[in-house]
């Protein structure tokens, strides 16, 4: 195992795990990841755009502006009619990722630059490879300062657990909470795809498995969340690289594996409902 990548894991986790504490609904089940939301499919856009726009590499930048992009509109979407909800926000956020990874398959498509392209359908896939120390301090700075942000942030998200309504009449303002948490998790989404693609359904495993270990007061879950994660990713890291010799797969493949089938255990067990959240 590449211990070098050990402390990029566990920032890699964070913004998975983080969302899934910003949900504003009264179910616990209903997690909200940025895969599920479209942010990551923003920021792939936004990567992917760069590199054939002539700008040579993946930009961290565009992909900010891609995750960006993605948050403004999911959350137009699910605020549509005045009123956003937890499972409206989760479906404008499929419906923004299928719309946004249709462009980038697109861009894919259209390239010329075979070399290019080959690099942008390994990297969609999630990859560790260009995880180092040569780029592991500004992707620490950024984390870490989102981290003190959601520390602070620990007894609202208490309350946005309670449900909307009731949020509200504890004076949450949680529009706002959605805003602000989506613009923090589209800086994260955007620094971290940039350097290691997109690798989905982590953001809803892992919180699932801490809120089991730590329960659900965030003072706990978010730092129990990330070490958890970041050890889930050396393991499936791990795997991806010793599975066949010599050739390293895309870890996104196996979290995918694992995670759609998690995802379809929390909708069908009896406690989950797509109610009124």
């Amino acid at each position: 195992m590449e211990f070098h990548k050990a402390p990029f894991t566990v920032f890699r986790i964070h913004p998975e795990s983080a969302p899934d504490q910003h949900r504003c609904g009264n179910d616990p089940e209903t997690d909200a990841d940025p895969y599920i939301l479209g942010v990551s499919a923003g920021a792939t856009l936004g990567a992917t755009g760069s590199l054939f726009l002539g700008l040579g590499v993946i930009s961290g930048f565009w992909a900010f502006v891609g995750a960006g992009g993605a948050c403004f509109l999911v959350l137009a979407l699910s605020s549509a009619d005045g009123k956003t909800t937890s499972v409206k926000l989760i479906l404008s956020g499929m419906i923004v990722n299928a719309l946004l990874t249709a462009f980038s398959n697109f861009i894919i498509a259209v390239a010329g630059d075979s070399d290019g392209m080959m690099s942008i359908k390994f990297w969609t896939m999630g990859s560790l490879t260009r995880a180092g120390w040569k780029n592991i301090g500004p992707i620490a700075l950024i984390v870490l300062a989102a981290a003190v942000f959601f520390r602070t942030q620990a007894q609202t998200l208490d309350g946005l657990m309670l449900g909307e309504e009731a949020a509200s009449t504890i004076g949450i303002n949680t529009f706002r909470c959605r805003l602000v948490y989506l613009l923090v998790l589209s800086v994260l989404t955007g620094a971290l795809v940039s350097v290691c693609g997109t690798i989905g359904f982590v953001g809803l495993i892992i919180p699932h498995v801490s809120r089991a270990i730590a329960g659900t007061a965030h003072r706990k879950l978010l730092p129990i969340a990330a070490l958890s994660g970041g050890l889930f990713m050396l393991w499936v890291d791990a795997i991806a690289r010793s599975l066949i010799p010599n050739t390293e797969l895309p870890v996104g493949i196996f979290t995918a594996l694992v995670g759609a089938p998690f995802f379809v255990y929390v909708m069908v067990r009896k406690k989950y409902g797509f109610g009124g959240n």
